[in-house]
């Protein structure tokens, strides 16, 4: 059976065409930490919350809706619905949050006008007057979401002596460099490879799915080197690489499938040997790279040989797994993070398919990334980043038509943008929960409400809260003893800050 891992969202998605005045002002990366008690008690007597808010059949988008004061409540009666926080319980340290520079995103952006490209950098790197992104991931040279196939060698060099980015620098290499640079050079970008070249593979094709011929094992794993070399060499530090996109999956696109067996044996023989031969230890390894379903079984595999794990960093995972009907299983990424807790998780990728300009304002789009998002950080995850941070009026460019959803569109004729709501509902994370941030304990006392809460490296509290009922909700953010009381729109998602 052929895995389409976007199919499944056909019926959601969403957008709200909104322009960017509406925008509110609104460390060495560690594996998940034990819970620790803090040295001196958390108080927030006398404090005030400031409520940022996204909320639909509003005008509200990251908007300041007011300010809320801290009582006393003490214990509260079962019919008082609260969100109960303890910054004394904190667990995983955030590396950051972000989405895809890809070859669609930057040959979109190249086409619009300076003034929009100005403010496509604004909206998603200026943390005061966008939504500050720290992570990003990038296509080893070609993917669905690049207009053509290519690579960075000439057909069936083995020694890779033609080995050029030159293809980039028309357009990605000049849009990752803005990026970088709207983030002050505080951006960690990982590359990911989505099949190695044709004469490498049994089946002679980069599409298609088929395997990584052994003979080309040790060939495939200087390409990472180089690929990694040729970028800084740009001017583009790459902090980490992910070993293959989606390695179960046979697509119409750019594949390649690696069984988890074969994954740790290419990960311990040859390709962190590799990497440390070539002087880039300090660079994360990130295994699996695939969806929740099977993301046991490929940890516990890779993991379990010590050999292999000296090498990774983290698992990173998809969320395409309801492609077969059922649910989206957060479970999966719990069980692994309790199970190898010195190892990191890392959302990789994320979005909805089958493009439908009809469908813009369908709010379901941003739920559903606000439901990912808090509970795979209340799973263990480290860092989150969503796909392509940028799409043209019809989902793409895309060279095999597998046109999708973006956070932000432009409408390349006429350099208009347009702005979903899943940019809106990854803002209220990754505006107010920066790189360094530890997770604390957050317990919501209803179903209809879902948090997660952070502590930032400056000492300033976020708490995202997410309504997905269709009722306004009354609820008390709980602290030891004190309380603000808060009113949460049907179908909304606040970010609480003091």
């Amino acid at each position: 059976m052929k895995i389409n891992r976007r199919g499944f969202l056909a019926a959601s998605s969403s957008t709200l065409v909104l322009a960017k005045s509406q925008l509110a002002s609104a460390k060495s990366f560690q594996a998940s930490e034990p819970p620790a008690e803090p040295s001196v008690p958390f108080s927030v007597q006398g404090q005030e919350v400031t409520v940022y808010t996204t909320a639909d059949k509003s005008n509200q988008r990251l908007s300041a809706t007011g300010k809320v004061a801290f009582k006393h409540l003490g214990q509260p009666l079962e019919t008082q619905i609260c969100v109960f926080v303890d910054p004394a319980r904190t667990f995983q340290t955030i590396q950051g949050i972000g989405g895809a520079l890809t070859d669609a995103s930057a040959e979109t952006f190249a086409k619009l006008p300076k003034a929009k490209q100005q403010e496509i950098l604004n909206a998603y790197f200026d943390v005061n007057n966008g939504i500050g992104y720290t992570l990003a991931r990038t296509n080893i040279h070609s993917c669905d979401f690049s207009s053509g196939s290519y690579t960075y060698v000439t057909e069936g060099d083995k020694e890779l002596q033609s080995f050029s980015v030159n293809h980039d620098k028309q357009f990605r290499i000049p849009f990752i460099k803005q990026a970088l640079a709207a983030t002050g050079g505080k951006l960690s970008i990982f590359g990911s490879p989505w099949s190695p070249p044709a004469y490498m593979k049994d089946n002679n094709d980069m599409l298609h799915g088929g395997k990584l011929k052994p003979e080309f094992y040790q060939a495939w794993a200087n390409y990472y080197t180089k690929f990694i070399k040729a970028y800084q060499a740009e001017g583009i530090p790459i902090w980490g690489i992910t070993v293959q996109n989606e390695p179960m999956a046979t697509q119409k696109w750019e594949s390649c499938i690696f069984s988890a067996e074969d994954e740790r044996d290419f990960l311990k023989n040859y390709l962190g040997p590799t990497m440390k031969r070539a002087g880039l230890s300090d660079k994360k390894i990130i295994a699996w790279d695939h969806n929740r379903d099977l993301v046991y079984q490929r940890a516990s595999t890779i993991l379990a040989d010590p050999n292999a794990a000296r090498y990774v960093w983290g698992i990173g995972f998809h969320w395409y797994e309801p492609w077969s009907g059922g649910e989206p299983m957060f479970d999966n990424i719990k069980l692994v993070h309790e199970s190898f807790p010195e190892k990191n998780l890392i959302f990789t990728e994320g979005c909805s398919d089958s493009f439908n300009p009809q469908r813009l304002t369908d709010w379901k789009l941003g739920e559903q990334y606000g439901r990912s998002m808090i509970n795979d950080f209340n799973g263990g995850a480290v860092g989150w980043t969503d796909w392509n941070i940028l799409l043209d009026e019809k989902g793409g460019p895309n060279h095999v038509q597998n046109f999708c959803f973006a956070p932000v569109h432009a409408d390349t004729k006429t350099g208009e943008l347009t702005y979903t709501n899943s940019y809106f509902y990854i803002g209220h994370f990754s505006k107010f929960v920066r790189p360094g941030a530890r997770r604390i304990a957050s317990s919501p006392s209803r179903s209809q409400l879902l948090s997660t809460a952070f502590v930032n490296p400056d000492g300033k509290v976020s708490v995202v809260v997410m309504n997905q009922s269709e009722k306004e909700i009354s609820y008390y953010l709980w602290l030891n003893g004190e309380a603000a009381q808060v009113n949460s729109l049907p179908h909304s998602i606040q970010t609480l800050v003091f």
